[in-house]
């Protein structure tokens, strides 16, 4: 497993992460203790160092389950969780990104997970009623009480997070050092705001949901089987079911499996880390498998075609009009930096 620095800062991460949402049996499919276990030791003995939960995964059972499993080796991990979902739905500040539910939602997250400190602690989701400024003020003083070591961000506008960094650079706050979207060949959004900026800013992306439910994993076009799935076939569209099988033909040309192509496919966006999320030791060891796999550009060509996937605007106006506007001056698109 190769390794890079998260964001702008000297944390080294795997560029794997293992997201443990999976991470307990309360609230549908998902893993118990013992699988939890082989699991977490799977992806250490592979050399993957970040595992990624919340406080609100299993109704908390996540954070319990990893901080047990972690007891007695809870150094060589770099520990991440988010907040902002309710800790109490009859509360009316139980959720939000508030200072009063940041503090709340620290402490129990600390608790849980049976350490004096977060490595990475994320803001959930954009709330809207929050500003931005009280957010980052309210990070920046859990990191200088040492109970937050980095923070990063997850599904919030591009705008609300320059912003966000644009203000903890004037006034020495700790900015965001990480980005966590949704992206995968069958949900390529992320593509038009929230990657490039990423890449402008020097945030590192963990991209969630990296085989789009699982529907890149082959499972729901193969037809019915007798494993529990989150999804049911019935619910998946044409488009992405399409998707699935040139992800499949891909595959079986190269004789890998279509998650391990599909999970290459993310890798080789540079500084974005998918997260996997396996309910088996199985499934993860399938997924690991990724890291052997190299596509060519005609692979990746044809992958993409099939999302049938455009940028829109405004970038493909500035695109189409780069030589009327610039004339001789124009200049071929920017390229996304290399990962470490």
């Amino acid at each position: 497993m190769r390794y890079t620095t998260l964001g702008r800062t000297g944390l080294r991460v795997s560029e794997l992460v293992l997201g443990a949402m999976t991470f307990g049996e309360q609230g549908g499919v998902g893993a118990p203790m013992q699988e939890c276990r082989r699991i977490l030791d799977a992806y250490a003995e592979a050399g993957g160092n970040m595992v990624d939960t919340a406080i609100n995964y299993r109704g908390g059972a996540s954070e319990e389950i990893l901080g047990e499993l972690l007891a007695g080796r809870r150094d060589r991990f770099v520990v991440a969780t988010k907040y902002t979902v309710t800790r109490d739905s009859a509360d009316p500040n139980g959720g939000g990104n508030h200072r009063k539910n940041l503090r709340l939602s620290l402490e129990t997250s600390l608790r849980r997970l049976r350490t004096d400190h977060v490595d990475v602690y994320w803001v959930h989701i954009w709330d809207r009623h929050t500003p931005i400024e009280e957010t980052m003020r309210a990070l920046d003083d859990a990191v200088t009480a040492g109970k937050v070591l980095y923070v990063g961000v997850s599904d919030t506008p591009a705008w609300v997070v320059a912003r966000a960094n644009t203000l903890a650079e004037w006034r020495g706050w700790s900015p965001f050092a990480g980005l966590q979207v949704p992206f995968s060949l069958v949900n390529r959004d992320a593509e038009r705001e929230l990657l490039p900026m990423a890449d402008a800013l020097g945030l590192s992306v963990t991209a969630w949901s990296p085989l789009g439910g699982g529907v890149l994993s082959g499972k729901y076009h193969a037809g019915p089987s007798d494993e529990r799935t989150r999804l049911s076939r019935d619910t998946i569209s044409e488009r992405d079911l399409g998707v699935a099988r040139v992800v499949e033909e891909v595959a079986a040309e190269l004789g890998v499996t279509p998650a391990q192509v599909a999970l290459a496919w993310v890798r080789q966006r540079a500084g974005v880390l998918p997260i996997l999320g396996a309910r088996t030791v199985e499934q993860l060891r399938d997924n690991l498998g990724c890291t052997a796999v190299t596509l060519a550009p005609e692979a990746v060509t044809r992958l993409e075609t099939a999302t049938g996937f455009t940028l829109g605007f405004p970038a493909d106006f500035i695109a189409q009009t780069r030589s009327w506007v610039l004339g001789a001056g124009a200049l071929e698109p920017h390229q996304p930096r290399s990962s470490a």
